[in-house]
């Protein structure tokens, strides 16, 4: 049986907090960094929930203009697409390389199932450096997790069987809730220090150890 092992990008393997924070302390100082960054975590979603065929770029545009607008701020005009630009650039967490190698010499194939566009995706697993088997971007099939589209594209592009499948993301909304109700075993990558709900079947706080994990979860033949 092949094993599939599914991940979010942004926030997983990519610094997402750390792109979104240095972008907003560049435009607006760092004393704002920190509040305006938990604001953006909450105002993205709503602008994905409301149009899902939206590509991801125009997601980040649109989120930054609220946010500013939100709170007071000047964007200047040339500044409105700083998030989409600067997004290429997001650097990989530092044990991505060595722990997806690691999960690769398990014999495990790797996809992303991801809220973004393609060419960001090429742009950051190119830093990533590890190949992954499958890609699926929000921007392709028109939905944003934490719907389910994504994985049901996955099923239907990959015929994987799900007893060798397992979820891994940062995120206990976009991504580990829905994997836990389409009833895959997660793996819960907790950078921040959360209360995990809903509860994964792993939790780790880095991607270090992850292919000891990812075996445990579903061991090989």
């Amino acid at each position: 049986m092949e094993r599939w092992a599914t991940f979010d990008c942004y926030g997983t393997l990519i610094d997402w907090n750390g792109g979104i924070g240095g972008e907003l302390e560049r435009l607006f100082g760092a004393d704002r960094a920190d509040r305006l960054l938990r604001s953006y975590h909450e105002l993205e979603p709503r602008v994905q929930r409301e149009e899902p065929a939206r590509s991801y770029r125009d997601v980040l545009t649109l989120a930054l203009a609220r946010l500013a607008e939100q709170e007071g701020l000047e964007l200047p005009p040339a500044e409105h697409d700083a998030l989409a630009r600067s997004l290429p650039a997001w650097q990989p967490f530092p044990e991505a390389l060595a722990a997806l190698e690691d999960v690769r010499a398990r014999g495990w194939k790797l996809a992303i199932l991801s809220n973004t566009d393609r060419d960001y995706i090429d742009a950051s697993l190119e830093l990533i450096g590890v190949p992954f088997d499958h890609v699926i971007v929000a921007s392709e099939i028109g939905s944003y997790k934490p719907a389910h589209r994504h994985w049901q594209a996955f099923d239907e592009q990959t015929g994987a069987d799900p007893a060798g499948r397992a979820h891994v993301g940062a995120s206990l909304f976009h991504d580990v809730a829905p994997a836990v109700e389409l009833g895959l075993p997660t793996i819960w990558i907790n950078r921040l220090g959360e209360e995990p709900e809903p509860r994964p079947d792993v939790e780790l706080h880095t991607l270090t150890g992850l292919g000891q994990a990812l075996d445990a979860l579903v061991p090989g033949d």
